[in-house]
Order: C-alpha cells, then sequence, then structure tokens
C-alpha cells in the first residue's frame, strides 16, 4: 500500500463562508465526498455525502428545516448525522447514521477536520487574520487545480518562478537573481528575499505609484500541512524597508490554504490583503481579478506538470538550492503523516 500523500488531522478549508448558504454544496476533501450548509441560524454542518442506505449522495437531496433528506428514497438526517425519519416505518434502524465532521468558521473560511474529531483543535486552524481584519482590505477566489496540492506548495516555496511565468507583472530578475534565507521550526518554514536598489516590476510599480528605484520583499512563512501566507511589498529604496521601517512604501500580504481533493486535484484557496487605499472597493476587485491572472498563469504549468508526472512515474526529481522552501515544507508534511501512520504501542499489563 503507498504512502498517503496527506495528513487527515489537520484542518482544511472546504468553502468560501459566502459559498456556503441555506443550500447543499458537495466537496470532495481528502478522498471523501462531503455535503456542506447552514443551518437555519447559520451555523455550518459537514456530513460525508452518502446515505446510509444506498449510498446515493445526500446533495442530490434537499433541506428540510435545518435536516438532509435524501433525493432517493426521503431518509432524513440531521446535523449530527443521526437518521431522524424512515420511510414507510415507526422504528428507525440505531445504525442509520452518516459521518458527520468537526467544522469551523474562521479568516472567512469554513473549515473540515476529516481524521479523528477527539483532536480536532480550533486553535489549530492556520492563521490567515489578514483576510477579514479590518485594518486591511482583502479578497480572493478559489481555484479548482488538477494536480497534487503539494505541487501548489512547492510553486508557493519557490517564487524564482515569477521571473519566467510572470514576467510581465510580478516577476523580474532579481527575483531570481537575489539571494535569501531559509529557517525552519516543527510546524513552520520560512523563506526570506530581500531585493535592495531595483526597478519595481509592473505590479508593484502600479501599487507603489511613484516613479524610482524600491527595496522589495517577499517573506513567506509554510503551515504545516498546506497553508502558505507571503508578506511582500516594496518601499522607497533605502529608506529602511530592510531594517523595519515600511513607512514609505506599500504593503501586501498573499493568503493560500491548498486542500487536497484527491491525491490528483485540490482545491487552491487564495487572498491577497492589503493595507493601504482601505475604502477603494473597485481597487479591491481590480487586485483580485488581476492576481487571478497571475494564478492562473500558475495553474497552467501546475497541471502540465502533472500530466508529466504521470507520465514519468519512475522519473527523479533533483533539488536546486532554490527549493530549500518546498523541501522542508515536505518534509514537515511527511512528518505529519508519519505520526498518523506509525503504528501504535501498547503498553503490556
Amino acid at each position: 500500500m503507498s504512502k498517503p500523500t496527506f495528513p487527515l488531522n489537520a484542518w482544511y478549508a472546504a468553502a468560501y463562508d459566502v459559498e456556503l448558504k441555506r443550500a447543499l454544496l458537495p466537496r470532495t476533501i481528502c478522498n471523501k465526498p462531503v455535503v456542506l450548509y447552514r443551518k437555519n441560524d447559520g451555523t455550518p454542518v459537514a456530513l460525508a455525502d452518502a446515505c446510509w442506505h444506498r449510498l446515493v449522495p445526500l446533495s442530490l437531496g434537499r433541506l428540510e428545516g435545518d435536516n438532509v433528506v435524501c433525493g432517493y428514497h426521503g431518509l432524513e438526517f440531521d446535523d449530527t448525522g443521526r437518521c431522524v425519519y424512515m420511510p414507510s416505518q415507526d422504528t428507525i434502524n440505531p445504525s442509520a447514521c452518516v459521518k458527520s465532521y468537526p467544522i469551523a468558521e474562521k479568516h472567512r473560511f469554513i473549515w473540515i477536520w476529516p481524521g479523528d474529531p477527539s483532536l480536532a483543535d480550533p486553535l489549530l486552524i492556520p492563521d490567515l487574520h489578514w483576510n477579514k481584519d479590518p485594518d486591511w482590505a482583502a479578497d480572493g477566489k478559489l481555484i479548482e487545480v488538477k494536480c497534487d496540492y503539494r505541487l501548489v506548495v512547492d510553486n508557493l516555496m519557490d517564487l524564482t518562478h515569477e521571473t519566467f511565468v510572470h514576467g510581465s507583472s510580478i516577476g523580474n530578475r532579481a527575483v531570481a537573481e537575489a539571494p535569501f534565507d531559509a529557517s525552519h521550526s516543527d510546524r513552520f518554514a520560512y523563506i526570506t528575499r530581500w531585493m535592495e536598489n531595483i526597478d519595481p516590476p509592473p505590479f508593484w510599480r502600479k501599487q507603489y505609484g511613484r516613479p524610482g528605484k524600491v527595496d522589495r520583499w517577499q517573506i513567506i512563512r509554510f503551515e504545516a500541512p498546506c497553508t502558505v501566507t507571503i508578506d511582500v511589498g516594496v518601499a522607497e529604496a533605502g529608506t529602511g524597508a530592510p531594517q523595519g521601517d515600511r513607512s514609505k512604501g506599500v504593503n501586501g500580504y498573499v493568503l493560500n490554504t491548498i486542500t487536497p481533493a484527491t491525491d490528483k486535484t485540490c482545491l487552491y484557496f487564495w487572498a491577497f490583503a492589503r493595507n493601504y487605499d482601505l475604502g477603494n472597493q473597485a481597487r479591491t476587485h481590480e487586485l483580485r481579478e488581476g492576481v487571478a491572472g497571475v494564478f492562473r498563469e500558475d495553474e497552467v504549468v501546475l497541471e502540465a506538470q502533472q500530466k508529466a508526472i504521470d507520465a514519468n512515474p519512475d522519473h527523479r526529481f533533483y533539488n536546486l538550492n532554490i527549493d530549500a522552501g518546498s523541501m522542508w515544507a515536505r518534509k514537515l508534511i511527511d512528518r505529519m503523516i508519519d505520526e498518523e501512520t506509525r503504528p501504535k504501542v501498547v503498553a503490556a499489563e
């Protein structure tokens, strides 16, 4: 049996908060079909998307109050997954239930825990607070990418690809040539890159709004198993941004959390947050659509990469210096998987 590619004991984004309504929303999370909905009071619910009776997807049914009614034979399940009605009989089989998943709403995302429910600590939800912080203006989208979720993580941990994939927007030669620092802990991996006294690429020239050289930064933080926040921005060259003074510049955060759908597909949730021109909704929309265009370029590359991997299953990958961040991210992912799959030792009596 092959080793799993993702841990189950983790919080994964299942939907944007605005996606979840008084309707049944099917999603596949970690190879598990799930149906999501909101109760009358707005509380989110996540159930296995398969009726106990004949495994027909519950998402093909309907909501009745806070319960899901199967669209095939009418069995009705409450928000805990317990069957509360069976047609043509008064006695309900006590085994009639579907799995209910721990679920939470935070940072404008709906999070689901597909593993051991006793371990679902809300304090472990990844930190994406910029997405709902009043000091930041943020918006984003969901991309359904036909690739292993770890390829998206690799892509985000090595931004030298900006020079070649996104040269017309956020990339320039400075990104590929600048030195970087890599570090890690037991749950996080970091890549810090400063590009001093450079010409900003088109995207940042527009955000900065002034001529002249800039100091540009990219500070990447990976949070296992699949969340990447990137502190980005530019400031007037020589005004102290590398030392911590960003007052002469503009600052953004690229927020990314990637959920394995299957072994070779994923749900890529992203947002761009900024701390300038906060009240300008037109600018928020423009940034969201502009960044969406950049990420579509990534999508093309990642899906092509997945096809090539599938066609060359025995190929061995070689790592460059620029792969330091993705290598540490994968080590942290593997550590989580190993902890989950390691045989439990039972103490002798």
